[in-house]
């Protein structure tokens, strides 16, 4: 036979099997040599994570398309509503839901819903129904936009469940699906203030001030883009003031040379609220945005991504002008 290793031997072997294994073995046995030193000093290691933050660079000429594109959505919107008549209502019709379109386009791909073409054809439909509704309804109300609204959820949400992959996100992801179908709908409110008592009026004072909101505060953002709202975010802090205090004024311009119950008190009322309402939607794509790229999620398409702000933007102005016009004018 032959001889046994004795116990002490063995258990010594065992055990330093199990320490080179551990942490604590690492420490006893020497670091690897090609492993990184860590820096014993928390003011060297709070540096190098601040080293780590990436500051997003601030791109000029794509500022300024976004801002000339934003300033285009907003005066389509004003001269639409403005030349809109009784009888002539259609062209307006048909040029918002080329946005609709947009926002649809915009918005689903940077949300990315479950069953995504299903959730892009309800939307579709929803635009054409809201559309017809705010067009040809009586009396010109919100009660056929909210019904088709919330039938538009519905069946987004039961399009979502037919497969077991869409079927595990549709409990996280209702959220994000109401948004693209409300914001589809809101975009036929403005054809249905032209058929009410100053809603147009409204309709060309708030798009007035959110479209010169965002017009400055993109184009300041190209030429001084500072101070920095966040390293992540290319935006300036400077521009969302300056763009609020313009469409404000721009707005109160409007309310002086409108007809009553305008004034320049309340047109600068209106437009503040949605040059606020415009800057922050803007600024929340923004945010978004820089969310997704720091998660690792694949970057939304490139067109899409620059255009959401804008259309979220006039999307969320136009119920607020709907506000505005029955409990603020009224």
């Amino acid at each position: 036979m032959f001889p046994s290793m004795p116990k002490e031997e063995s258990w010594d072997d065992d055990a330093s099997r199990e320490i080179a294994r551990s942490g604590q073995g690492r420490a006893l046995l020497g670091a690897d040599p090609d492993s990184p030193k860590r820096s014993s000093d928390p003011d060297e290691a709070d540096e190098e994570e601040f080293e780590e933050i990436q500051v997003v660079p601030v791109r000029r000429q794509l500022s300024l398309a976004i801002a000339g594109f934003a300033a285009l959505l907003g005066l389509g919107l004003a001269l639409g509503a403005q030349t809109s008549a009784p009888d002539y209502r259609w062209p307006f019709t048909i040029v918002l839901f080329g946005v609709q379109l947009l926002y649809l386009l915009a918005w689903i791909m940077a949300l990315h819903p479950p069953a995504v073409w299903t959730t892009a054809g309800v939307c579709v439909v929803v635009a054409v129904a809201a559309d017809y509704f705010a067009t040809t309804s009586e009396p010109a109300g919100l009660l056929s936009l909210f019904l088709v609204a919330a039938g538009g959820i519905v069946a987004a949400l039961v399009g979502q469940v037919f497969k077991a992959i869409d079927r595990k996100r549709v409990t996280d992801s209702w959220r994000t699906t109401s948004v693209i179908v409300l914001g589809v709908v809101a975009y036929a409110i403005p054809v249905l203030l032209t058929r009410q008592a100053v809603g147009t009026q409204t309709i060309v004072v708030c798009a007035a001030g959110a479209g010169v909101a965002l017009l400055v505060a993109r184009t300041a953002d190209a030429v001084f883009p500072k101070p920095r709202i966040a390293p992540q975010v290319p935006r300036g802090a400077t521009g969302v003031v300056l763009g609020a205090m313009l469409g404000t004024l721009a707005s109160a311009a409007l309310g002086s040379v409108l007809v009553l119950p305008f004034t320049p008190a309340k047109g600068a009322v209106i437009g503040l609220i949605a040059a606020v309402i415009a800057s922050l939607v803007d600024l929340a794509v923004n945010f978004g945005e820089a969310g997704r790229r720091l998660a690792g999620d694949a970057p939304t398409l490139w067109l899409a991504r620059h255009m959401q702000g804008p259309l979220g933007a006039f999307a969320l102005m136009a119920p607020a002008a709907y506000a505005l016009a029955h409990w603020y004018l009224s």
